[in-house]
């Protein structure tokens, strides 16, 4: 099949691409590049993920980026000093981190309210 060998890329929306610019750039610290309106993030290992701007933008209700790490507690502590508030949900500790089962997980949310998520690997 021709999409077998196709190098598919995952996007999402956002209602102010500036904000989300200086965001995914200036506080998570990511490789980004605009054409045309379009943010590209450069992730690790290559991958790229598009942020298009959307006028009516409303925010995925899942977690649409997930950013594996080898010690989640020292990467939530250096993004809370960058700003970054940690999303506290009923099963989650003080510091925003799931501890119930599968991995350690923590999410926040981008300027344009999508929700993001750091988890620990082994």
């Amino acid at each position: 099949m021709t999409l077998r060998n196709s190098k598919a890329f995952s996007g999402f929306s956002a209602g102010d691409i500036p904000a989300a610019r200086a965001f995914y750039a200036d506080v998570l610290g990511l490789e980004v590049s605009e054409a045309n309106g379009i943010l590209t993030l450069h992730l690790a290992g290559g991958r790229e993920t598009i942020i298009y701007p959307k006028t009516e933008h409303v925010p995925a209700e899942f977690t649409v980026l997930n950013f594996p790490v080898p010690d989640i507690e020292a990467t939530v502590d250096e993004l809370t000093a960058r700003g970054v508030q940690f999303e506290h949900y009923d099963f989650v500790d003080e510091r925003g981190i799931n501890r119930r089962g599968g991995p350690l997980i923590a999410w926040f949310k981008d300027p344009a309210g999508n929700v993001l998520s750091v988890l620990q690997t082994d």
